[in-house]
């Protein structure tokens, strides 16, 4: 389950208010707002959901390991790596589906 300060953390890093966050999980801003400030616990179905809402916007959580939890953004492909990937999948879909099979192409 997810910590107050990683719940703060990550809605910092996708630039998300206590409202965007309960508004993407469903559940009251007053609940984002006392669980990140340590007020209340919610129910582990309240923080899954919050948790969740999180993940989906790219948020990846760090088990804390002896050294804290955390959180950060995933990668996404830029502009150009996605480039080259579709290149390589064109070539695939010109018939060097076969070639790649055998090894004898670099993808």
């Amino acid at each position: 389950m997810i910590a107050p300060t990683q719940c703060r953390a990550a809605r910092g890093l996708i630039g998300w208010s206590q409202q965007q966050l309960a508004d993407a999980a469903k559940v009251g801003v007053v609940t984002v707002r006392q669980f990140e400030s340590g007020a209340a616990q919610p129910r582990n179905a309240t923080l899954d959901v919050l948790e969740r809402a999180l993940t989906a916007a790219g948020v990846i959580f760090i088990d804390e390991n002896g050294e804290g939890p955390g959180v950060r953004l995933r990668k996404t492909k830029t502009a150009n790596e996605m480039a080259i990937a579709g290149s390589r999948i064109e070539r695939l879909a010109d018939g060097s589906f076969g070639a790649l099979i055998r090894g004898n192409l670099a993808v």
